[in-house]
């Protein structure tokens, strides 16, 4: 079987192409870094090590690279005849690449397609879906319907902490032990891939947001309060008793908010959030805060990790979600000059205050109760 995977970087070689191997896929990886597709050319093979005690290696072996840059020609020939394609190369990517997957998809059907799935692992909502949406806006209206019979766009939700890193063998890659890949079975077109890993379901929505109101959250509350405390690490971070108590706290209070809107169990789901206080924990990965806390203008959107269930923890129970407003408050506060986003952030609360920023980027009225309750923590 063969698969191609855009994306070489370490969640592509570390993640997905370590289980993709694992399930006996030979994988051509698709960058247009040429140090890294020449590197994979040369070797072929590449080791995964886990970060914990074990330190269990891992050699994933039937790699090639294609520089998507040089040679497009050979990407679309590969494209034609994949069995499975992927993509790790973070959400504002994800538009860039889809000419030539539409030009692959478009060989593919001249030469007699057989069924085909494009699996976006990103970091966000609806990734397979917005590449879908790419894709089709480079492709003719009369296409889209064999578009449609042959190709699926099944929607994932992915989840691996892979932190920076700095070895001596570039193509080494360490990794946690822990790790989710959830697709949406029912955006499959034909069989569904044999991808050991995958875990199969209906409604993807539950899994996104349990991820991203429990890890995501998590991570970045550790990682603001962190930052806030002049400690530079995740793990770090997390042996500090006052920022582990308002982490633990918040993940609470969207546990309280998950479980009431997709039925996860109490027992299921604070297991769950154990495992995933443990990994922030774990002192094999060093995890800066500052990488963590990165974009904190999108992190505070009405949509994702903070304020999403702030919001809804505030509709559905009638009181403050005390933790999560302190998380949000602390975000507000992240000035690491280095982060474009943080730098726009304060500026924009230096010359318009803090209530503006709350009304521009969170996306709260200004007199509410939301709003009154980050206002006072942040003061």
């Amino acid at each position: 079987m063969r698969a191609v995977h855009f994306g070489a970087g370490n969640i592509g070689r570390g993640f997905i192409g370590n289980l993709l191997y694992q399930s006996g896929y030979e994988i051509c990886f698709i960058d247009v870094a040429d140090a890294l597709v020449q590197l994979l050319n040369e070797r072929r093979e590449y080791t995964v090590i886990l970060a914990d005690e074990t330190h269990e290696e891992f050699v994933v072996k039937n790699v090639s690279a294609i520089n998507s840059q040089s040679d497009p020609e050979r990407v679309i020939d590969a494209i034609s005849q994949a069995d499975l394609v992927t993509a790790a190369v973070g959400p504002t990517v994800l538009p860039l690449i889809a000419e030539i997957v539409a030009k692959g998809l478009q060989k593919r059907l001249q030469e007699g397609a057989k069924p085909l799935n494009i699996i976006a692992c990103e970091n966000m909502i609806g990734a397979s879906t917005l590449l879908k949406e790419k894709v089709y806006e480079k492709i003719s209206p009369d296409d889209r319907a064999a578009f449609d019979q042959h190709f699926g766009f099944p929607d994932a939700a992915v989840d691996r902490i892979v932190p920076n890193q700095n070895n001596e063998d570039k193509l080494t890659v360490k990794v946690e032990p822990f790790y989710e890949w959830v697709v949406n079975q029912t955006q499959v077109i034909g069989e569904k891939p044999p991808v050991k890993g995958i875990t199969y379901v209906d409604d993807l929505n539950p899994y996104i947001e349990r991820k991203l109101f429990t890890v995501n959250t998590g991570h970045a509350i550790t990682a603001y309060l962190g930052y806030a405390a002049g400690i530079p690490t995740i793990d770090q971070a997390m042996q500090d008793a006052s920022i582990r108590s308002v982490v633990t706290g918040a993940l609470a209070e969207t546990g309280a908010v998950l479980m009431e809107k997709h039925g996860f169990a109490q027992a299921e789901h604070e297991k769950y959030i154990q495992k995933i206080l443990g990994r922030f924990t774990n002192k094999h990965i060093t995890d800066e805060v500052t990488r963590v806390g990165r974009a904190p203008i999108r992190k505070l959107g009405p949509n994702d990790r903070l304020v999403s269930p702030a919001k809804q923890y505030l509709e559905l129970f009638g009181h403050a979600p005390a933790h999560l407003v302190k998380g949000i408050a602390s975000a507000l506060k992240f000035d690491f000059k280095e982060d474009a986003e943080a730098v726009r952030l304060q500026e924009t609360i230096q010359n318009h205050g803090v209530k503006a920023a709350i009304q521009e980027y969170c996306g709260l009225d200004a007199d509410a109760e939301l709003t009154k309750l980050i206002l006072n923590e942040y003061k």
